[in-house]
C-alpha cells in the first residue's frame, strides 16, 4: 500500500514538472520532454488508481497539482501572493484531507458489514 502512495507523490510532482515545462519552453525539443514528462506522469497516476481508490488519487493529484502551480507562479514566477490565494488553497487541503478521511470511513464499514455476515 505505500508503494501506492510513492506513485501519487510521483505524479503530482511530475504533473509540476511538466506544467513548469508549459511556462519556459521556447524550443521544439522542449516540448519533446514535455510530451515524455506527461507520459511519465499519466503512468504514475494509473499505477496509483491500481489499489487505491480513484476519487481520493485524482483529488489528491489534482489538489498537489494546483497548490503547486500557485506556488510555483509564487516564487518562481514572481506573482503576487494574495490572502484569498492562501484562503483558498487552505480549503483545498481540507477539501483533499476530508476525502481521504470519508474513504478510510467507508472502507472501515464495508470491512465490518462483511466481517459480520
Amino acid at each position: 500500500m505505500k508503494k501506492d502512495w510513492l506513485y501519487v507523490g510521483l505524479t503530482s510532482l511530475f504533473e509540476l514538472f511538466w506544467i513548469f515545462g508549459f511556462n519556459t519552453a521556447y524550443s521544439w525539443w522542449h516540448w519533446i520532454i514535455i510530451i515524455a514528462l506527461i507520459a511519465t506522469d499519466f503512468h504514475f497516476l494509473s499505477k496509483a488508481c491500481e489499489n487505491l481508490p480513484t476519487g481520493t488519487v485524482y483529488a489528491i493529484f489534482a489538489g498537489a497539482g494546483t497548490i503547486g502551480t500557485t506556488l510555483m507562479d509564487i516564487f518562481i514566477f514572481e506573482g503576487e501572493f494574495t490572502i484569498m490565494k492562501a484562503i483558498f488553497m487552505f480549503i483545498l487541503v481540507l477539501g483533499v484531507i476530508g476525502l481521504k478521511l470519508a474513504d478510510n470511513t467507508a472502507r472501515d464499514h464495508d470491512n465490518k458489514k462483511g466481517a459480520n455476515a
